[in-house]
């Protein structure tokens, strides 16, 4: 099984592609989709939408995932990181790949077995883990490999009986 977890911001997608087979995990790709803090929204919407649908091309994932639970308090950043997470949704269901969220907190726990864990934190454990090499592990794509991370654990455990509902 191949997932692809994505950590949906407008200016900095970061992203993660990890293979299980079994109880082995290795990670294939992890990296960023950046855009330009000028550009407009739209167009970053545009390139967002364009990173996504190469990484199912290249990858051909199985399920994606993408973090939930986010509340700010500004209302204008809630809606501009709606339309993202709609976007990276969309692209995903147009390859009929199901799609799951899970809370950084219960992504982080699964992955350091803290939920208030720091990226630093997440990327050493997660270096041991799939043994990576901690500088190739962007910090915006850190939350996106512990998302797969704890997908597989959750699926793994239990039969699945634990994991969400798609979306």
């Amino acid at each position: 099984m191949i997932i692809l977890g994505i950590d949906t911001a407008l200016r900095c997608t970061g992203y993660g592609v990890l293979e299980v087979t079994g109880k082995k995990m290795q990670a294939l790709d992890c990296g960023v989709i950046e855009n330009s803090r000028t550009a407009p929204h739209s167009q970053c919407l545009a390139r967002l939408v364009v990173g996504i649908e190469q990484l199912i091309e290249r990858f051909s994932p199985d399920i994606g995932i993408i973090e939930g639970g986010f509340f700010a308090k500004n209302a204008k950043t809630s809606m501009v990181l709606g339309m993202a997470r709609g976007v990276v949704v969309a692209s995903l269901a147009r390859r009929e790949i199901p799609v799951y969220e899970y809370a950084p907190r219960r992504a982080k726990q699964a992955v350091v077995g803290y939920g208030n864990a720091t990226k630093a934190q997440v990327a050493s454990t997660l270096s041991m883990l799939l043994r990576l090499d901690i500088s190739r592990i962007p910090p915006d794509s850190t939350d996106a490999i512990s998302l797969c991370v704890c997908h597989a654990l959750t699926l793994g455990s239990h039969q699945g009986l634990f994991a969400p509902d798609p979306l």
